[in-house]
């Protein structure tokens, strides 16, 4: 188990609508999802931004088959933790995301769009959490929307959302969940089957990974149930947390 770092609890009173941002599908179900069933059926607003359909992701099907199958996954595990809005950027392709202005344009705008008090995405940090290195489109889309998200609140900065009517937005909160230094835990004890059956909807994908992948309780457990224990809670996200 590894050791981590005095956490606070999340003031999950602070928001009530919250934006989650992934370079592909199947990402945001690894853990994030737990905490999305407990926003969810708290009464708050919760939206996916996909920057990839993941047609990448299966090697033995080709991109243009795998992006509607990959797709429809997502939307399936997005609807199992109550999300219906589910969105996917047109001009990116999996595995090649790069940094840049187009993609901070493009997750500024949603941000705008849906004018969220949270914003919940991946690290850009080179290694996850437990050491495991970090995918580039992962790290590509984290950091633009680190940036995204201040560019979102200037309208002096991509001024041709003003002009599609999208007024500045600033977030007052930026999650990045799986960060190798975590400030911040969400206790999502009680939404554990939630976020199984969440991740179990991507069936297709799961099985192209091999018979040796962890089944989805156990990767769940070992992501949310380690955490926990150290915290004395059953299950636990963690992720650091920037004002």
């Amino acid at each position: 188990m590894r050791e981590l770092p005095e956490l606070q609890i999340l003031d999950e009173s602070s928001f009530e609508r919250v934006l989650c941002v992934a370079a592909h599908p199947d990402d945001l179900e690894y853990g994030t999802a737990a905490a999305v069933d407990k926003w969810v059926k708290a009464g708050k607003t919760v939206t996916y931004l996909l920057v990839t359909r993941g047609e990448a992701g299966i090697d033995t099907m080709a991109p243009g088959e795998a992006g509607p199958v990959r797709e429809q996954e997502e939307r399936n595990g997005a609807e199992e933790v109550g999300v219906s809005v589910v969105e996917f950027l047109d001009d990116f392709r999996d595995g090649v995301v790069e940094y840049g202005l187009p993609l901070r344009r493009a997750i500024a705008r949603e941000i705008r769009l849906r004018r969220p008090d949270l914003i919940v995405t991946a690290t850009f940090a080179p290694y996850f959490a437990g050491g495991f290195v970090n995918q580039a489109d992962h790290r590509a889309v984290g950091l633009a929307t680190l940036d995204a998200r201040a560019d979102a609140g200037n309208r002096w900065i991509f001024p041709g959302l003003v002009d599609e009517g999208l007024e500045p937005w600033s977030a007052r909160q930026l999650l990045f969940v799986a960060d190798p230094e975590p400030t911040h835990a969400v206790d999502v004890s009680g939404h554990f089957e939630e976020a199984v059956a969440s991740l179990s909807a991507h069936d297709r994908y799961l099985a192209a990974l091999g018979p040796d992948y962890p089944s989805p309780r156990d990767l769940l457990q070992q992501i949310l149930g380690g955490a926990g224990e150290t915290l004395g809670l059953d299950h636990v996200l963690t992720g650091r947390l920037t004002g």
